[in-house]
């Protein structure tokens, strides 16, 4: 099982891989959105923006995250190492239910292009 800091230094890493990304995917990725991703497995929720092309995490607190972010995330922390290093399609693992991904219908649009 993923460790919280193993959790961080994948959003860290996915943060750094969309700041270096180009096209569509950096277009993407330049939204202004609160975010919150729930580790389901360790029950401890980061919160913070995606702002810049980055994500910045403001927050780490145990449980479900405290308010209604606008892009939220929530898988287990294996699954979240797993799908930024490569090992895991992100559409194969929401299709089956192993990441929930909750935003406005145009932000999962432009979303899709950086999952």
């Amino acid at each position: 099982m993923a460790t919280i800091e193993e959790c961080r230094a994948a959003l860290g890493k996915l943060s750094d891989n969309m700041q270096d990304a180009e096209g569509d995917v950096r277009a993407a990725a330049a939204l202004d959105r609160s975010v919150s991703c729930h580790i389901t497995d360790l029950d401890v929720t980061f919160e913070g923006r995606l702002t810049g092309g980055r994500i910045e995490v403001d927050e780490t607190h145990p449980g479900p995250p405290h308010e209604k972010a606008q892009i939220r995330l929530a898988m287990a922390g294996d699954d979240l190492v797993a799908l930024v290093h490569g090992r895991l399609n992100f559409a194969t693992a929401w299709g089956s239910g192993r990441v929930r991904l909750e935003a406005n219908l145009l932000d999962l649009f432009r979303l899709r292009k950086l999952l």
